[in-house]
This record gives structure tokens, C-alpha cells and sequence, in this order.
């Protein structure tokens, strides 16, 4: 590759990096899981680089996509998120706003990870319905259909959750 494709691709890494994370953390959950993800798509994009430069952005967070529903695909029902990983100790009183995070995160962790990814792109992202199901490769009716039953969900976890924190003095 040339100097000057290399030093713009560097340059895309460390302007879009970080976006491109916390894109991957939303649709996996862990950032172990999330960075592993993103270098998977940068190296798939280095090495077309020459013919995707000037949409890079677009190519990558395709690729992150495909390669999450893909691995989803793969493992299938053995994939259990949890809210919190075992070994972290658990806030004793947190400020509310951060209880209120900590309650969608893990609801939006105990959605399937197609449903995930939707509303990663539906709402993270703002993508219309159809860019979703074209990133996806699924139709329009199947992504307004699993942002439905997402956000229902949500709802349904999320109350559930503020109902624990009240009751619980917001201890958990």
C-alpha cells in the first residue's frame, strides 16, 4: 500500500476508532468482545483500503455488523449476556442516572443480538429502516418488526428494574 493510502487509513483509525467501539460495545456487550471485533473489521478494510478510502466508515461499521450477526448465527442460543460480570463488585448507592444506565444496559444485553444490532442502528446510529435491513441483509418489515419486540422488551425490563430500585433503596 502506498504511504500516503497508509497514513490516511491511520488517520480514519484514529478519528473513527473510538465510535467504531462503542458501536461494537453496544452490539456485544463487552469490550473485550467489542475491540475484538473492530480490529477484525479495520484488518478486513486495510487490506481493501485502495477501493474503499473515500467510504470507509460506512464499509467498516457494514462489516461489524455482518461479523457480530454472523458469530450470533454461529453460537446461537449458547450466548448468555448477563448484566453485570461476576467478579465486579456491585455499586452500593448509586446516583440515579447511573442506576437508569445500568438498567437499559443490561436490559439492551438481555435482548437476542439481532434485535440488538436493529436498535444499535435504528436508534444509536439513527438509521432509517431501510439502511438497517440493507446492513443487515434482511427486509424492512423484519427490522420494524424486531424494533418493536426490542423496545417492548425494554420497557417491560426497564420497569422491572425501576421497580427493584425503589424497593431495594437502590441497593442490588
Amino acid at each position: 500500500m502506498k504511504e500516503s493510502l497508509e497514513a490516511e487509513f491511520t488517520a480514519f483509525v484514529a478519528d473513527r476508532g473510538q465510535t467504531l467501539l462503542r458501536i461494537a460495545h453496544a452490539l456485544t456487550g463487552d469490550r473485550g468482545a467489542a475491540e475484538d471485533l473492530v480490529q477484525g473489521a479495520l484488518a478486513k478494510a486495510y487490506a481493501r483500503w485502495p477501493r474503499i478510502h473515500s467510504d470507509a466508515e460506512a464499509y467498516v461499521r457494514k462489516i461489524i455488523y455482518n461479523d457480530r450477526v454472523s458469530l450470533w448465527r454461529r453460537i446461537g442460543h449458547r450466548e448468555v449476556p448477563v448484566a453485570e460480570p461476576p467478579d465486579r463488585p456491585h455499586a452500593r448507592r448509586p446516583d440515579q442516572e447511573v442506576a437508569d444506565r445500568m438498567a437499559v444496559r443490561a436490559a439492551l444485553l438481555s435482548l437476542p443480538a439481532r434485535q440488538r444490532a436493529v436498535l444499535v442502528l435504528r436508534y444509536l446510529e439513527d438509521r432509517s429502516v431501510e439502511e438497517t435491513a440493507e446492513v443487515l441483509g434482511c427486509r424492512p418489515g423484519t427490522v420494524a418488526s424486531q424494533a418493536s419486540r426490542a423496545l417492548a422488551k425494554l420497557r417491560d425490563l426497564v420497569g422491572d428494574a425501576d421497580e427493584r430500585t425503589y424497593s431495594t433503596g437502590g441497593l442490588r
